[in-house]
């Protein structure tokens, strides 16, 4: 991970971390909290908007038909912002990839006493 040591990242929305390719994991209980968010059955959730992840552990959110883009991409805002998987509030902070700072705005703020 390649963050400046002594800050933290404050997200911008600029949906960047939306649309690069790869997975988007979901734990157990997310699946529950996503579906129930979304008015949806567990089930009905899992079948329309989830796929196995590529290294077979898990579930992974599907992305928009044709593209790298998350199928909860809606008009440039998180359709589940307020329930969203916790690799998604973690990004940049605890987890990015490579090439990340040309992508994304967010704003690297100094902690307190550490810059």
């Amino acid at each position: 991970m390649s963050v400046k040591p002594g800050y933290h990242y404050v997200c911008q929305r600029c949906t960047a971390c939306c649309r690069w390719p790869g997975d988007v994991n979901l734990e157990e209980e997310e699946v529950s909290r996503i579906a129930g968010f979304l008015g949806m059955e567990e089930h009905e959730f899992v079948q329309e908007f989830t796929r196995i992840r590529a290294n077979r552990t898990g579930l992974s959110l599907v992305d928009k038909e044709g593209s790298t883009e998350c199928v909860m991409l809606q008009d440039d805002k998180c359709r589940i912002h307020e329930v969203k998987p916790e690799q998604c509030r973690g990004f940049p902070n605890t987890w990015n990839f490579p090439g990340w700072e040309k992508e994304c705005q967010a704003i690297a703020v100094p902690l307190k006493g550490e810059a």
